[in-house]
């Protein structure tokens, strides 16, 4: 089994890039490229509101924990959980020096309405796995995802299948980083709703990078 050191992590939140689109996922994550738009000024809004470290409340028997920093050397991945529930259960485990047993739920925060993709499932198991590692617990079954245009709380299964595309897609991502290699551009109307549509420059080949591209043209 690989198990990746911290050097090697990739960011969660990248898995929805890299579903949208390689390139776009390599352009911010490998080039280190990026250009806000309305839609990723909307995103960081709404997570402000929803990553308040500081704030932990306990309510009943529920803990809330919010902006929860996770891990997993074993997908290579870290990142920070919007909210994470912790209900409590007498077949969970111990968390945050309180007496009682506790199971874990994921919660994503998104600004937009439900996708037709699997790339906002395939993150919230991202976080579920992680926690799972960190936590030393049983599989966590289901998760949420809060839709913020629709106001609307979904749940989530954290199926195997799901699981098993999540692994196969971080493969493919942790090569890519590895060789630092940019996915040639494959065009679609998705295109229009990309932040960096202006800098993904569709008529670079394979084997030149925007960032070698960008810094030919300002020597000339």
């Amino acid at each position: 089994m690989v198990v990746y050191s911290e050097d090697d992590y990739l960011m969660i939140s990248g898995i929805q890039h890299f579903l949208f689109c390689k390139r776009q996922w390599a352009l911010i994550h490998i080039e280190q490229l990026w250009k806000e738009n309305v839609l990723t000024l909307e995103g960081q809004y709404l997570h402000e509101k929803a990553d308040q470290p500081s704030i932990r409340e306990k309510r009943g028997d529920k803990i809330i924990v919010r902006a929860l920093p996770v891990h997993s050397p074993v997908l290579g991945v870290n990142g920070i959980c919007d909210i994470v529930e912790f209900i409590q259960d007498d077949q969970g485990v111990s968390v945050l020096d309180y007496p009682e047993k506790y199971r874990a739920i994921p919660i994503e925060y998104k600004h937009g309405k439900p996708k037709y993709d699997l790339s906002d499932t395939m993150q919230l198991t991202a976080q579920a796995m992680c926690l799972e590692e960190m936590l030393a617990c049983a599989k966590i079954e289901t998760g949420f995802i809060y839709y913020h245009e629709v106001r609307y709380r979904e749940e989530i299964q954290l199926s195997d299948d799901i699981r098993e595309k999540l692994k196969e897609n971080l493969g493919e991502m942790h090569q890519y980083f590895e060789r630092r290699w940019t996915p040639k551009v494959k065009t679609g109307p998705f295109c229009k709703k990309c932040s960096l549509i202006d800098l993904c420059l569709p008529e670079l080949n394979k084997k030149k990078s925007v960032k070698s591209y960008i810094e030919g043209k300002l020597k000339e």
